[in-house]
């Protein structure tokens, strides 16, 4: 079996399993998904949606967060982790966003990663679910899997597996194959004692027997 033959499986195998998925960060509006994603990082989606409620309601726009005094962010996010980086980061993409992109979130990768605390992970993000452009993002659910199921090489770097999975994915099932991984990985595949077997995909997994 080919890998583009295994990802074809995986799509559709993926599909019956998580027939309706989506980011499982809360937002209303496009600049918090982007602070929400940035949140994210070395911290669960559902801490980070325990504490933008509060958050967003003190600060309910890019202009407020641009005003902001980066030591009452921190305030609010302290349980997200690495909250005082995180913090001058929100502010400062706020300010960016602001004073170059007219307060727009933009739809570009390029454009994005140029905003302060903004990588490719995150930029992906916004493209796909905000934009609907194809992306691939790739989180540590996303690299894990792709190195047990066979589509990647196994490695752990975040490009490096971007880039084997867009050789494999037709672009308008790429981010929705993205996010089935990542729900995959919580529930069943999980980084320690995966449920192998009550997994619905096994028999394309590449790691199965083992």
């Amino acid at each position: 079996m080919t890998k583009k033959q295994r990802a074809k499986l995986l799509i559709e195998g993926l599909k019956k399993e998580y027939p309706e998925v989506k980011c499982a960060l809360i937002y209303s509006k496009p600049h918090e998904l982007l602070i929400a994603t940035r949140l994210s990082a070395q911290c669960t989606d559902k801490r980070v949606n325990m504490v933008t409620p509060a958050l967003f309601e003190r600060f309910p726009d890019i202009e407020s967060f641009a005003d902001a005094d980066v030591s009452e962010v921190e305030e609010y996010i302290k349980s997200c982790g690495l909250y005082k980086t995180k913090a001058v980061d929100i502010v400062s993409m706020c300010r960016m966003l602001r004073n170059e992109y007219d307060s727009v979130v933009p739809d570009t990768i390029e454009k994005l990663v140029k905003l302060p605390g903004v990588g490719r992970k995150t930029a992906n993000l916004i493209v796909g679910d905000l934009y609907g452009k194809p992306a691939i993002v790739c989180d540590t659910h996303v690299i894990r899997l792709s190195g047990r199921l066979g589509l990647s090489d196994g490695t752990k770097d975040a490009l490096n597996v971007e880039k084997q999975l867009s050789t494999l994915l037709p672009e308008s099932e790429s981010l929705g194959f993205c996010h089935r991984l990542v729900w995959h990985g919580r529930l069943v595949c999980t980084a320690r004692n995966p449920k192998c077997e009550s997994c619905s995909i096994g028999m394309y997994c590449k790691n199965y027997s083992k």
